[in-house]
Parts: C-alpha cells; sequence; structure tokens
C-alpha cells in the first residue's frame, strides 16, 4: 500500500471518527439541554407523534415528561428532517457505527433498518461497522500504550501534507 493510500485511508478513518464523535456530542449536548417542559407541551407531542407516526415511538414513551417536548423537537430536527447537510443514508450508517460501539441491540436494529431504507447496501452497513471497529481498535493500541499525542498529531499532519 503507497503512502498516499495510506494517508486516503487515514483520512476517510479520521473523517467517520469525528462525525461520530460529533454525532455523540451532539445526542449528549441536546439530552442535556432538554430542560423542564409543562406538560401541555409534552401532551402536545405525543398527539403530533400520534398524527405523524400513528402512535408514539417506543423511545418516547419513555422519554421523562419535563423533556419529552424537547426531545420530540430534536427528533425532529435531525432523525426525520430531510433538509440536513448529511444524507439520511449517511446520517444511519454512523447511528449504526456508534451503535455497535456502545453497544445498543436496539439502535443496531433501527439504524441497521434505517439505512437499508434510505439505500445502503449490504456493504455499505458492514463497512461503517467495521470502521467502527477499526477506530476502538486502534484507540485502544494508542491510548492503552500511552503513545504520545504531540508525536500521533505532528505524524498524522505529515501525513496528510
Amino acid at each position: 500500500m503507497t503512502t498516499s493510500n495510506i494517508a486516503r485511508r487515514m483520512q476517510q478513518s479520521l473523517a467517520m471518527s469525528i462525525l461520530v464523535t460529533v454525532a455523540v456530542c451532539g445526542s449528549i449536548f441536546a439530552s442535556g439541554t432538554a430542560g423542564a417542559a409543562d406538560p401541555t407541551s409534552s401532551e402536545a407531542a405525543l398527539a403530533e407523534m400520534k398524527k405523524m407516526f400513528g402512535g408514539v415511538p417506543a423511545e418516547m414513551q419513555v422519554y421523562p415528561e419535563s423533556a419529552r417536548a424537547a426531545g420530540w423537537a430534536m427528533m425532529k430536527s435531525t432523525d426525520l428532517n430531510k433538509n440536513t447537510a448529511l444524507p439520511s443514508k449517511i446520517r444511519e450508517l454512523i447511528g449504526l457505527a456508534v451503535a455497535a460501539q456502545i453497544p445498543c441491540q436496539y439502535c443496531v436494529y433501527y439504524h441497521a433498518k434505517a439505512a437499508k431504507a434510505a439505500g445502503a447496501s449490504e456493504e455499505e452497513i458492514r463497512e461503517a461497522v467495521h470502521q467502527a471497529s477499526l477506530t476502538r481498535h486502534w484507540s485502544t493500541v494508542l491510548y492503552g500504550n500511552q503513545y504520545n499525542l504531540k508525536v500521533y498529531k505532528s505524524e498524522t499532519d505529515a501525513a496528510f501534507k
């Protein structure tokens, strides 16, 4: 494998790692900013879900009432939004990769189905999950051996010049 192929693979790996990190941090931030809501807004969110889906999704059934309206707003602005920077297929593949590493059997099931519905092939699904495993693998190797981060950044920067 040539140096340019290694650099290209590293770029792809880094890009996927960044996307996964952004997705996880965004979810943590959004859930932390949900705040208290009045019961009326929770009831309105439930009514909107029932109208849209014919029922209330399982994750929203067990969501705290005080945060349900904010959780529903987050779901609509991300999961159900067709006008995001990332196409649905890519978002679902990221979700699947993260779910495989958490691990979350509910999330793996959902994101695999959603990725297929968004047009992901079996090979793309396998590659997304494999990419997640590579990120965890190399993170374990570097972090566990306490490889110098400053040196690593310098080497990585040189590979992408």
